[in-house]
Order: C-alpha cells, then sequence, then structure tokens
C-alpha cells in the first residue's frame, strides 16, 4: 500500500467524550492467531497492516448499527463472573472491525448470543483472553464508549474505476464513527458520497486526473473535518492514501 502525505486542515478542536457504564456479555470466535478476524464486514482488510491488531469485536446488529459503528472503540471488563481475571477487573479497548449476525435457529439466551435486541461483543480470541479465561465462553460484561487514540492520519483506501469511487477510512480517531463524507476534486465543487457498507463511502463520478480531498462528518458528535489535496492527480485504485488530520 502506498501512503502519500498531504496538507490538511481541522475544522473543529472537540473532543470525544466516553459514555456512562452498561451491562452486555461478551464471546469470541477464531483462535490465538486473530486469523478469523481479517477482512470483516466494515471492509478494513488486513487489521494488522492498518493499525488494527488483535483488540477487535463483532457487534450485534443493534450496536454495529447497519456499519455506522464501523471503527468506533469500546471499553469492555469482565463483570461479576468466576471467569473474570482478577479482583480489580481488567480492561479492554477494542474497535468494532465486523458484524456478529444473528443465528436465529439459536435462543436468544442460549447460543443465539447477538440476536436483537441482544447487546453483545463477540472478540477476538487474544483481546478476550484478556479480561477473562477463554474455557468461560461467554460472560457478562461492562462496556462503555471511548475515544479512539490513532496513530497518524485518517487513511483512506480507493477502489471502484473511472466512473464510480469506493473509498474505505480507515484509523479515524476520536469516536472513530462516521455518518457522510464528501469528495473534491481540483476542478470540482463537493460531491455527497453515499454510505456503501461498513466503513465505505461512494460517489458515481468521474473524477480522474484531479487531486482529491475529502469533507467528513462524525456520526455520534456531527463534528466535521476536512482533509485537503489527500489524492494527487494521478491517484490510482488500489492504493491507500494518508491525510495528516484526524479525530480526537
Amino acid at each position: 500500500m502506498a501512503f502519500i502525505l498531504t496538507i490538511s486542515i481541522k475544522a473543529t478542536d472537540a473532543v470525544f467524550r466516553p459514555s456512562p457504564w452498561q451491562l452486555a456479555h461478551a464471546t469470541f470466535y477464531g483462535d490465538e492467531t486473530a486469523s478469523e478476524t481479517m477482512g470483516g464486514a466494515c471492509g478494513y482488510g488486513n487489521l494488522f497492516t492498518n493499525g488494527y491488531g488483535t483488540d477487535t469485536a463483532a457487534l450485534s446488529s443493534i450496536l454495529f448499527n447497519n456499519g455506522y459503528a464501523c471503527g468506533s472503540c469500546y471499553q469492555i471488563k469482565c463483570y461479576q463472573s468466576k471467569w473474570c481475571f482478577g479482583w480489580v477487573p481488567f480492561t479492554r479497548v477494542v474497535t468494532a472491525t465486523n458484524l456478529c449476525p444473528p443465528n436465529w435457529s439459536q435462543d436468544s439466551n442460549n447460543g443465539g448470543w447477538c440476536n436483537p435486541p441482544r447487546v453483545h461483543f463477540d472478540m477476538s480470541k487474544p483481546a478476550f483472553m484478556k479480561i477473562a479465561q477463554w474455557k468461560a465462553g461467554i460472560v457478562p460484561v461492562m462496556y462503555r464508549r471511548v475515544p479512539c487514540q490513532r496513530s497518524g492520519g485518517l487513511r483512506f483506501s480507493f477502489q471502484g474505476n473511472g466512473y464510480w469511487l469506493l473509498v474505505y477510512v480507515m484509523n479515524v480517531g476520536g469516536g472513530g464513527d462516521i455518518s457522510q463524507m464528501w469528495v473534491k476534486g481540483s476542478r470540482t465543487g463537493w460531491t455527497r458520497m453515499s454510505h456503501n457498507w461498513g466503513a465505505s463511502y461512494q460517489a458515481f463520478a468521474t473524477l480522474g486526473g484531479q487531486s482529491l480531498s475529502f469533507r467528513i462528518t462524525f456520526y455520534t458528535t456531527k463534528e466535521t473535518l476536512f482533509a485537503w489535496n489527500v489524492a494527487p492527480n494521478n491517484w490510482n485504485v488500489g492504493l491507500t492514501y494518508k491525510a495528516n488530520v484526524n479525530f480526537r
């Protein structure tokens, strides 16, 4: 992947604040390598190379919110279970990278853990093992939304063709979630992009041969950020471009 550093301007200095603690449950999927967590419904691809690592979770649909929760961060601690580690519960911050779909063939209290309206985290096994013994299978947890701590700027991964631009937005700090996105070519005005799925947004426009800038609005706080000249005029699909701004 090619990362191109560009000049951008931040629109606001608002800081995302943690939410109150709430009760949920957590399970895990995959093994200690976390290989089964790669890809996922958010479209982040290789979670190691894209900076998310193994501290990730798939969310039940009520949390996933049709993909708008992609990139959001949750602090999780095991709660009142013999399987929890320590007298003082260990906590872990995980990033939402996948959907835990409903399983209507199983009862919501016996295997269908992600069935609506359950609030549930299906964590990577390495993340789960930092809060509880894996033999538990499922544990009650307390969770809250927290700011995502990211290193560096936003990353924009391009897919599509000359008439359709599909952009995956990664490494988002602050609340981590995006509600709206616009793209501007160096010879065009702002074009509103539609939400495709997960962390991807699309524009049906001819933007080749132009440097591209992006305007992004946070889902939770409605904070807006401008990333100017993220991609040069010879940009291409299959590459990832990096801005030098981020949410906090």
